[in-house]
């Protein structure tokens, strides 16, 4: 464990605790934060239970959490966001390289040197009567070859105990950063919470992040989309290997065969169901365990395979819809240890959201503190509420979720919520193609972005909100990446969410997705039969598991995997609209499967 040490501060600065770290970068830098941000007091996170204890007690105390009903949810507390900042924002977030052509032209940009002094403007003496937290985290196992270390600061409390959830976060980060080791600057700051200075600034060539005027999870627990996806996509681009926005999970089956599984889905499309699910009785003796929820890294290995870690060690999952049924896993890993953000409270210190079990309360206080009853027409929870949850609740975690060397990957699966165009399941023809099907992923627009919710967005690989550089040359990396494997993953596309002529949906979805990923197993060992279609390779209907599924018929099925070729024509000129925009840095051999695919058409 790091020993404390001195550390000097402005007479001004009380210190609650003494510096963990010899690290002269670390501390040159927080003088320099302290000197620019003003902070009453600072606070050296250390991560332990001690630690927990106050500063949960010094929350409860502010009004910043409120204390759950402790018999029914041990360990768990709530909070209540500003109504007008509940979601990641997109128009607010930049990449700063030094030209715009790095960024490219689906992210928002500014010159490095503009960004910092207009956020440097903003923060001066920002943290005036507050307490500057200094935050060290780890972002995979420690030991792990692809693990990163991140130092954020912050002046919100509700942030260090969300970072201790979600990172392995104090002394076990302050003894790998040791004196002299590398590590991401991620510089937090409330402000007034106002969203016209709003701002999540990501520097990827000084490996910074800035975050100003938000308190909202996805803009400024800095580990997690801002290091693990656009910073970590940059590094990954410049060190060989990739940071994607995936789930990672193990298929066992009752012979103890195991199969490593990596997929995208934008969010709030099932990616913590999938990546939880719980076979239904047709598959008793199959296992499925948790590896990751949310992020993969991968690198390939000596063998030729690409292997992948969760960097994460918690899940900030969307909880409207998640119940027993839906995800019984997600509901045992919210029961103990959890903060929750914007559900509904009831008057005997529970939690409810629209989806949850049973009958809605007869009366509760909704996600911005007012009185709600199953009349009023708004909603209880926030379409976007949240859960964090350590992953070392989720009774289905994987044993290697903590493993430094990572899982071998088999398959990588993309999808969207698409009602209709897209079946069930296809398998590209082989990697280049599967670049092309993620990079024209599709999906219905849904609360976790603001924006126009129902819309169809092409979110290329779940990445389009996270990728920190030009996305042409982030295709290009992923065309490379297979030069640099023996043994690629097969890649496939899943749509759970296809819906028949009266708008119910086709596809029973949920634990019963494992049917579909039973074939896709079965297809990477080449153990099934798949026929050619202009998409790519699919499944005769019969060679998809359907025995003991009730109210699906023969036809559901053949509609489920039928191809409209009349809507896949629009969608190949609907696909055209993000690669107009992105046309100069396009890779020719996406242009080249554009090709292919009109002509089998």
């Amino acid at each position: 464990m790091t020993q404390a040490t001195q550390f000097h501060l402005p007479p001004s600065v009380k210190k609650s605790n003494d510096c963990p770290t010899e690290h002269a970068g670390v501390r040159a830098w927080v003088f320099e934060m302290i000197q620019l941000l003003q902070p009453d007091q600072i606070h050296w996170c250390d991560g332990t239970d001690v630690e927990k204890e106050n500063l949960t007690r010094q929350a409860v105390d502010a009004g910043i959490l409120i204390k759950l009903n402790q018999e029914k949810l041990p360990g768990c507390y709530y909070h209540r966001s500003n109504p007008n900042d509940v979601a990641r924002v997109e128009e607010c977030t930049f990449i700063c390289t030094r030209t715009k052509d790095e960024a490219g032209p689906t992210n928002n940009w500014m010159a490095p040197e503009a960004m910092y002094q207009k956020l440097y403007g903003m923060c001066r003496g920002a943290m005036k009567g507050r307490t500057m937290y200094v935050i060290a985290y780890l972002m995979g196992p420690p030991g792990s070859p692809l693990t990163k270390i991140g130092v954020e600061i912050t002046d919100s409390i509700y942030v260090v105990l969300s970072m201790r959830v979600m990172t392995r976060m104090g002394y076990v980060a302050w003894d790998q950063l040791g004196v002299d080791g590398s590590y991401t600057k991620g510089l937090h700051s409330m402000l007034d919470v106002n969203p016209q200075r709003r701002f999540i600034a990501h520097f990827p060539q000084d490996n910074m992040i800035i975050s100003v005027g938000s308190n909202y999870g996805g803009n400024v627990l800095l580990g997690k989309k801002c290091l693990a996806l656009r910073l970590g996509s940059y590094l990954g681009r410049d060190e060989g290997w990739m940071a994607e926005h995936m789930l990672i999970l193990a298929v066992e089956s009752p012979e103890g065969e195991k199969t490593y599984v990596a997929a995208a889905f934008p969010s709030a499309c099932g990616k913590t169901n999938f990546a939880m699910m719980i076979p239904p009785n047709r598959f008793k003796g199959w296992k499925i365990t948790t590896i990751g929820d949310d992020i993969a890294w991968m690198k390939p290995g000596s063998d030729g395979r690409l292997y992948a870690i969760n960097p994460e060690a918690g899940y900030f999952g969307v909880v409207p819809g998640t119940n027993s049924k839906s995800n019984p896993n997600a509901m045992l890993s919210m029961a103990k240890d959890t903060i929750y953000t914007n559900v509904a409270l009831t008057p005997d210190g529970d939690v409810w959201w629209e989806g949850k079990d049973g009958e809605p309360p007869k009366e509760c206080l909704d996600w911005k503190g007012n009185r709600w009853t199953p009349a009023s027409k708004e909603k209880a929870a926030h379409p976007n509420s949240r859960f964090a949850a350590p992953m070392a609740n989720n009774p289905a975690l994987a044993p290697e979720a903590n493993s430094p060397e990572g899982v071998p990957i088999s398959a990588i699966i993309f999808g969207g919520r698409r009602a209709s165009t897209m079946p069930l399941v296809f398998q590209a023809f082989n990697w280049i193609h599967g670049v092309y099907v993620g990079a024209t992923m599709g999906s219905e627009m849904t609360a976790a972005a603001a924006g126009t919710v129902g819309q169809v967005r092409r979110d290329p690989m779940a990445m389009l909100p996270f990728c920190g550089y030009n996305m042409g040359d982030y295709f290009s990396h992923w065309l490379k990446m297979r030069k640099l494997l023996k043994n690629p993953p097969k890649i496939f596309h899943v749509n759970w969410f296809r819906r028949n002529a009266e708008g119910k949906f086709l596809w029973p979805g949920y634990g019963e997705n494992v049917r579909v990923l039973k074939w896709i197993i079965d297809r990477c060992r080449g153990r099934v039969y798949a026929g050619e279609s202009p998409l790519g390779w699919m499944p005769d209907a019969k060679d998809i598991d359907t025995e003991g599924l009730t109210n699906f018929n023969p036809q559901d099925m053949e509609e489920v995997l039928s191809v409209d070729i009349e809507d896949w024509k629009r969608e190949v000129l609907l696909q055209d609209e993000l690669f107009y925009k992105m046309y100069s840095d396009l890779p020719k051999e996406l242009l080249f499967q554009r090709e292919l695919l009109i002509a089998r058409l």
